[in-house]
């Protein structure tokens, strides 16, 4: 009885646990064309699921019921079995369910991954084409016609098409916004591409923001590698990126001045601070920092404040442990942290 007292108590807290979520990070709450195409496929499926298990578990019970054995009786039912016409049934009834459930997967699966407007765009300089480079455990996003590289913020225009090219630097990840759809892999030796839609009405009732995670288990730091997706409208997608392409540090403090010195000789040989796409991107080995103290987030997961910042800096192993973030800022002072931590702010975007 204690067994099957925790297996309802497990039960149930699945069950509970099902109904938690944000709008921002469900797949059951879509915001674009994608997400409500694999959302109608997982109503498709489920619903397939049900039928067949409702149908079943009636023939279950009405057998169980109909022929139950009374007292010493021996009566045997008619047995079916080489019963043609049964079989047939039985074997053509799942394969139709098949082909219900495959034909709209198929479809959809090539309707997702068609990309020939990225290609054939009347006027390239419009279309949003985002490179995606995932590395441990950061992502990077270099907008092709727009010629500038951010990292872990993904920002985009609402209610048009969105096309990404995917690419790991190092292991293979996987690229998951899950209210917007996905996720597909990123590999070393080859590039995978597919668009998403952001509908803005479905935006705006989430704040403009989605999260992005990482769906390929990829080393001790899988589940702490996200992004974070800002959703707006074209003229203001527009505006940031010009912003970001014409932004450069405003050091106005003695201590932030200081802070540059130290980022010069401890950062600057992985990090770059600005948004410019000409670093080749073999020199791309960390998170560009170009509007950095806009971001809302530090590393992707802790609250952009200075307190965490500092954490960061000081021993980013406890943050995100196996990150490739390693050298002399081991040998850091207090005080040179805090100066680093001062210049880092001051990297915003121009208005």
């Amino acid at each position: 009885m204690g067994k099957w007292r925790l297996l309802s108590l497990l039960s149930f807290v699945v069950l509970f646990l099902s109904g938690c979520g944000e709008p921002f990070i469900s797949t059951l709450t879509p915001a674009g064309e994608v997400a409500d195409a694999q959302y109608e496929l997982m109503l498709l499926s489920t619903a397939i699921m049900v039928l067949v298990v409702v149908v079943v578990t009636v023939i279950f019970i009405y057998v169980i019921i109909r022929f139950r054995r009374k007292g010493r009786e021996s009566y045997l039912p008619r047995q079916v079995e080489g019963n043609h016409k049964l079989e047939i049934l039985w074997t053509v009834i799942p394969i139709l369910l098949l082909v219900v459930l495959a034909v709209p997967t198929v479809s959809y699966t090539f309707k997702l991954a068609d990309t020939r407007e990225m290609k054939n765009a009347k006027d390239p300089e419009d279309a949003v084409v985002v490179n995606v480079r995932a590395n441990l455990y950061w992502w990077e996003f270099e907008y092709k016609n727009q010629k500038i590289v951010t990292s872990q913020d993904l920002v985009v225009p609402t209610d048009e098409k969105v096309y990404f090219n995917l690419q790991a630097s190092d292991v293979k990840h996987s690229f998951w916004i899950p209210a917007v759809g996905g996720k597909l892999d990123t590999n070393t030796d080859g590039t995978n591409k597919f668009y998403l839609e952001f509908d803005s009405k479905r935006s705006k009732e989430a704040g403009n923001v989605f999260y992005g995670k990482c769906a390929e288990l990829c080393g001790p730091s899988h589940a702490l590698m996200d992004f974070k997706v800002k959703a707006v409208d074209r003229e203001s997608f527009d505006q940031w990126a010009k912003d970001l392409a014409n932004t450069k540090p405003e050091v106005t403090t003695a201590e932030a001045s200081a802070g540059e010195e130290v980022f010069k000789q401890n950062c600057l040989s992985c990090h770059a601070v600005d948004a410019g796409d000409k670093r080749p991107a073999e020199a791309r080995t960390a998170p560009n920092l170009a509007g950095f103290a806009d971001r809302e987030k530090i590393a992707g997961v802790l609250e952009h404040n200075e307190e965490n910042l500092k954490k960061w800096i000081e021993n980013p192993e406890s943050v995100k442990p196996g990150n490739k973030m390693t050298g002399t800022y081991k040998e850091l002072t207090p005080e040179q942290v805090d100066e680093l931590t001062q210049y880092l702010q001051t990297l915003k975007l121009k208005e």
